[in-house]
């Protein structure tokens, strides 16, 4: 289910364009790419803002990454996995499985609610060489249906200067355990 509201203030949109837009400067991910085009893309689609307002106020630090197919794809880019989407089991059928301990949502649903992509294993290795992140935390990924079917979800983190995935019951959650999105927008 996605949200109804997707309209941010003039005051939000500003000032999530200038933390962008700065990103874009500092990490220099996408050369070749001028801002204002990335700027007029984004003021001209409000939904697709209003997703990058999601990734950015859940502490995703969501950055320009790449352009294909015509599209600007931003991901997270926090250091470590976004704070507030910690602490979540892999999706609902997870979730509603759980007898006790639930956690307050799924990573799924949330990206579903933010109307965000989760991150699959070649988004995360691309991140990884862009940049080190979670070295203390790990992050859920997107789950092939035959490892889902079989109860199990993906997740990955950066140890000893090397990328890793593993796989976890769907129903578990830890406290430094989150998820990293995208967006094309």
């Amino acid at each position: 289910m996605t949200s109804t509201n997707t309209n941010l203030t003039l005051t939000q949109q500003k000032d999530l364009l200038e933390k962008i837009e700065k990103r874009f400067v500092e990490n220099n991910f996408t050369k070749d790419i001028k801002w204002d085009d990335v700027n007029d893309r984004l003021l001209k689609k409000p939904v697709k803002l209003w997703s990058l307002y999601q990734m950015e106020v859940t502490g995703g630090e969501p950055a320009l990454v790449s352009y294909r197919d015509d599209e600007y794809i931003f991901f997270d880019t926090v250091n470590e996995s976004p704070l507030k989407r910690r602490g979540l089991c892999y999706d609902d059928k997870a979730l509603n499985a759980r007898k006790n301990n639930k956690p307050k949502d799924s990573v799924i649903s949330m990206c579903d609610k933010m109307q965000i992509e989760l991150m699959t294993e070649t988004d995360y290795a691309f991140l990884q060489g862009l940049k080190a992140c979670d070295k203390k935390t790990s992050s859920w990924l997107k789950t092939p249906t035959s490892i889902r079917d079989l109860g199990g979800a993906l997740f990955g983190d950066y140890r000893y200067g090397k990328t890793f995935i593993y796989h976890n019951g769907a129903q578990s959650y830890y406290s430094s355990r989150g998820f990293r999105g995208y967006l094309k927008v």
